[in-house]
């Protein structure tokens, strides 16, 4: 297999920058970059060719409003066959394909908060993408799907035995087990796609997206290593442990990555002043801008929290709220930026309203105001319930915010907690999802915070970590290789 290329058809629902939601759209927009730029020398001699397909989103549509149209594509359903188009452009080097078809409004959103709503889009999506490859003469080594919208390409591959994808292997990126794609039954059956029979699978999941895909892949990728021994535990498995242990030996975690390039704070042109690990003493130019744009107190012997998230119960928001409630006669100050669960956003404005002197809610997502808030704040809140794998950790740390996180997935991949390595500390971690634990966590921030030596060094060492993509990218594509040599 020396010399080849692997070629990997790249399936997923968001991509940075075309269109971009939560953390699949990072990932999506930098791992197949990241693999197509890998030096053959260091994978066996292989080199990676990449094709990412997505849904032609209406985000994109206001971008991208005239790709160059390929051909049309037929999609089988019990009605009679659905018409597909396929457009064609290239993204960062990567060639990039984009499926249209009734199925897939023009207008809306990229998700619907219902999953019945989208099993249309995403299951019409899942099929057409594979048509796709065969329209295209195309014979791709890996099909590579991510998350419940394209899982269901891996059990059609499985299932129908089309002899054009003969050779063709399968992985499945496991972003967050918790969506299933529950509500999609009637979409599938629309499609002709049968539930599973396997009695290893709950019966109520045999006909559902991820938990298809879940049993058709050869690989089941996690994006933490911790994630990846979490998801066989009743805790996390979401009734699909018992099924996931007689899966273990197909399981693997690869952490994400982070494009280091982008999140710089030597180069980064949203932030007040650039600064690097050998002139952290600029960073203190960042934090006075912060303090400035948010009339917030200058006394640096007073730290700034802040909170960078998607307003979500697994965020763990609430128990930073009432963490630094129960904290108020304590010397703090609190920036809260993020938008979602309509009473996530109501409490964090309660919150301001209390305590007017420390607190800044702001209500939205805004990348460069998170990029000048990493860059000022001093310390990042992060007390998921669980955390697959998180990037505003690696965000955080890159520009000298030191985090403090529930000790869950990919959190405690990332994050070296201070009494635990001492010498390599890059934060804190708790074990409990619980305001007591958490509060007894910052109790223990304030003592390292006052030490002005050993909070230097948990910012030196969180802003010399390597998240970069390239390590990411190494361990997929020798996954790939393993599973093109049938050692699964």
């Amino acid at each position: 297999m020396k010399n080849k290329t692997i070629r990997v058809l790249f399936l997923a629902s968001e991509a940075d920058p075309l269109v971009k939601v939560g953390g699949l759209g990072d990932v999506s927009g930098s791992l197949p970059k990241a693999l197509e730029n890998l030096p053959p020398d260091e994978i066996d001699g292989n080199a990676v060719e990449v094709r990412l397909v997505l849904p032609f989103h209406s985000d994109i549509r206001k971008k991208i409003p005239n790709p160059v149209y390929l051909f049309n594509l037929e999609v089988q359903s019990i009605k009679g066959p659905v018409q597909a188009q396929a457009f064609f452009l290239e993204v960062n080097g990567i060639r990039t394909y984009l499926i249209a078809g009734p199925p897939i409004p023009e207008e809306g959103p990229v998700y619907n908060p219902v999953a019945a709503v989208d099993g249309p889009k995403f299951v019409f999506f899942s099929l057409a993408s594979l048509e796709l490859a065969k329209k295209l003469d195309w014979k791709p080594d890996i099909l590579h799907a991510n998350d419940w919208h394209t899982a269901l390409s891996i059990y059609q591959l499985k299932i129908k035995k089309d002899p054009f994808f003969e050779n063709t292997h399968t992985v499945l990126t496991l972003h967050n087990l918790p969506f299933f794609g529950v509500g999609t039954e009637a979409a599938l059956t629309e499609y002709a796609i049968p539930p599973s029979r396997l009695k290893s699978l709950p019966s109520w999941a045999r006909h559902l997206p991820l938990p298809l895909g879940l049993q058709a892949a050869e690989k089941i990728v996690a994006v933490s290593p911790t994630y990846a021994r979490e998801i066989l535990t009743p805790e996390y498995g979401c009734g699909l442990e018992q099924f996931l242990k007689r899966r273990k030996k197909a399981i693997i975690g690869i952490l994400n990555g982070l494009d280091q390039d982008s999140w710089n704070p030597a180069i980064d042109p949203a932030i007040a002043v650039n600064y690097s690990t050998n002139s952290l003493d600029s960073r203190q130019e960042n934090r006075k801008a912060l303090i400035y744009e948010f009339s917030l107190n200058t006394d640096p012997g007073i730290p700034i929290f802040i909170l960078v998230s998607r307003m979500d119960h697994q965020k763990g928001v609430d128990i930073a709220i009432d963490g630094l409630r129960a904290i108020k006669d304590q010397n703090w100050q609190a920036i809260l930026l993020g938008a979602g669960d309509p009473n996530l956003e109501r409490a964090c404005l309660e919150l301001e309203q209390e305590l007017p002197e420390r607190v800044r809610a702001v209500i939205r997502f805004d990348t460069n105001l998170s990029r000048r808030i990493y860059g000022g704040g001093d310390i990042l809140l992060m007390p998921s319930r669980y955390e697959p794998c998180g990037l505003t950790q690696m965000m955080a740390m890159r520009y000298g915010c030191v985090p403090i996180a529930r000790a869950t997935g990919g959190l405690v991949d990332t994050i070296s907690d201070l009494a635990a390595f001492p010498a390599k500390a890059t934060g804190f971690l708790f074990n409990q999802p619980t305001v007591p634990a958490f509060v007894e966590a910052i109790n223990r921030v304030y003592k390292a915070y006052l030490i002005l030596e050993t909070w230097r060094q948990l910012q030196l060492h969180g802003m010399k970590q390597d998240f970069s993509w390239h390590q990411s990218a190494i361990a997929y594509a020798k996954t790939y290789q393993q599973l093109m040599k049938g050692d699964q």
